[in-house]
């Protein structure tokens, strides 16, 4: 195979690349550039869509700047997301405070996080939105390596 060739990424490519995931206030929610890359196969739902759109045609050696809106993002945050449980779904030993993270049974029985914003002696609120939905986030990426979907099983 002639390395030479950079194969643009297209519809199932597998693409290795390294990616920082930055808030509008600069806060670095996760990045890969002091570490190990970041590789996927174009639409397996690991990256955002609306990263994996920005992605299209790039080679080996681009980089690419985006940024991306709460809507392309993780969507606006729900108030309805935001739930009052009782107390005693929770175990009396759980040191409940706001911040914390608790994993519940989804109704397709898959994890999903919450964090707790508030604790009474009766009840505990809970946001189930996403930590990063309401924010504009920017991608800033380098790609590595693009190995085409009728080449990947070579």
């Amino acid at each position: 195979m002639n390395t030479d060739i950079k194969y643009p990424i297209g519809i199932n490519s597998t693409v290795t690349l390294h990616l920082s995931l930055t808030l509008e206030d600069g806060t670095v929610a996760e990045e890969t550039f002091s570490g190990k890359p970041h590789r996927f196969r174009m639409g397996d739902g690991s990256l955002l869509h609306g990263l994996e759109l920005g992605l299209y045609g790039l080679k080996s050696g681009d980089t690419r700047h985006l940024v991306l809106d709460p809507e392309q993002a993780w969507g606006l945050r729900d108030p309805e997301k935001i739930q009052r449980l009782p107390r005693e779904r929770f175990s009396v030993d759980m040191q409940l405070a706001p911040g914390l993270i608790i994993g519940f049974d989804g109704p397709d029985g898959a994890e999903v996080p919450g964090a707790v914003l508030s604790v009474s002696a009766d009840s505990v609120e809970v946001d189930f939105n996403h930590p990063l939905a309401g924010h504009a986030i920017v991608f800033d990426v380098e790609i590595i390596d693009v190995v085409p979907a009728e080449q990947d099983d070579e």
